[in-house]
């Protein structure tokens, strides 16, 4: 990141889809089917306690998940399987078995 005369050029954030592989995403459907219907509306974030005490946000777990990123290992470690956002989802993902899934799938690949 350099500064310009007080403006700053950021790195480039855009995703290369070509480097990113969905076997994570697809083998996690597969054990969890009701991940499916997510539509990322962000309420088993907010109603996370896990989110009070660290950075842990589901919503963004699933979404680079679905971007076919696999640096998720240290962000799944943070949830703490209290179960509260299984209870608010509107559209009935089972989220705790999302974890579940994710975590069963990360020790799979060996990631």
């Amino acid at each position: 990141m350099s500064n310009f005369f007080g403006y700053q050029i950021h790195n480039d954030r855009q995703i290369n889809f070509d480097n990113n592989d969905l076997y994570i995403i697809k083998y996690v459907d597969s054990l969890e089917p009701t991940l499916k219907t997510c539509i990322s509306c962000g309420t088993c974030t907010a109603t996370c306690t896990a989110t009070q005490f660290t950075n842990f946000n589901l919503r963004k777990l699933i979404t680079m998940l679905r971007r076919g990123e696999n640096n998720i290992k240290e962000e799944i470690n943070k949830c703490m399987l209290c179960g509260k956002c299984s209870l608010v989802c509107p559209r009935g993902v089972n989220t705790r078995n999302v974890i579940l899934a994710i975590k069963k799938t990360i020790n799979y690949f060996n990631l």
